[in-house]
């Protein structure tokens, strides 16, 4: 039953999403809308062939990806273990607040002047945007689900002589760590607008800057199509984001 339900809601969505598709090509060919700002898909798609057949999408695409998931996963590293403790610690949390406070209102953008200073037009300069735009907000999740733990479980396990490891590993990891998951997965699609955001400014490579290349040549399919590859990168790594986490939270199901 649960099948037949998953598939009628992919019908829909892919009727609905050719749907749209159709009328964006027809309006188009009407000439309701001026090609130099709106291109119709086959154009975007024609676009994309060429560079495909130039290895260029896939050049573009790999390097976003690849900036993406190091800085992502460097500050996931760094901020699961750092969130947990500051969440189980009001004494650390009182120490480190204010500097948490200080950073998490900081765009990603606000980093980049200061990174190609201390960096360059480095990929280290990318994986570090990724980081310090993700990091804070990351850490934020991961406090909040600590400590949204019930503290009866944790003053029942206590009482029945758990030590604080046994506490963390069997109470607080397993019950923050739907909330961590959920988190994390906001912070995929932030990473995705700090990289972004990076190589408008400074790339040789890697959707952002193949995004504002066709800007400066007036290629309108060129900008839309590095849009559409962002989207379906995105869309692909949510795909397996949420396969690990089914394999990691069963009882999520």
């Amino acid at each position: 039953m649960k099948v037949d339900s998953t598939a009628k809601s992919l019908t829909i969505s892919i009727v609905s999403l050719l749907i749209f598709i159709g009328a964006w090509e027809l309006v188009c060919r009407l000439g309701f809308i001026e090609p130099l700002f709106m291109p119709p898909p086959s154009k975007i798609l024609y676009r994309a062939m060429k560079l495909i057949d130039n290895g260029q999408l896939f050049v573009h695409t790999l390097a976003s990806t690849r900036r993406v998931m190091v800085g992502f996963v460097v500050s996931s590293v760094v901020a699961i273990p750092f969130g947990i403790f500051l969440g189980s610690s009001r004494f650390f949390m009182a120490v480190f607040d204010p500097l948490i406070s200080l950073l998490r209102p900081l765009p990603s953008m606000s980093w980049i002047p200061l990174s190609l200073l201390w960096l360059g037009i480095t990929e280290t300069q990318k994986y570090s945007i990724v980081f310090m735009g993700s990091f804070a907000p990351s850490l934020l999740y991961i406090i909040e689900a600590t400590k949204g733990i019930d503290p009866l479980l944790i003053r029942a396990a206590r009482n029945l002589g758990a030590s604080k490891l046994d506490v963390m590993r069997e109470v607080i990891l397993p019950g923050s760590l739907p909330q961590i998951i959920a988190g994390l997965k906001v912070m995929l699609g932030i990473a995705w607008t700090c990289i972004i955001s990076a190589e408008l400014v400074a790339a040789r490579e890697g959707l952002g800057f193949m995004i504002m290349n066709g800007k400066e040549y007036f290629q309108t399919d060129t900008v839309l199509l590095g849009m559409v590859m962002i989207s379906i990168t995105v869309m692909i790594i949510d795909v397996v984001f949420r396969k690990f986490e089914r394999r990691l939270l069963p009882w999520t199901r």
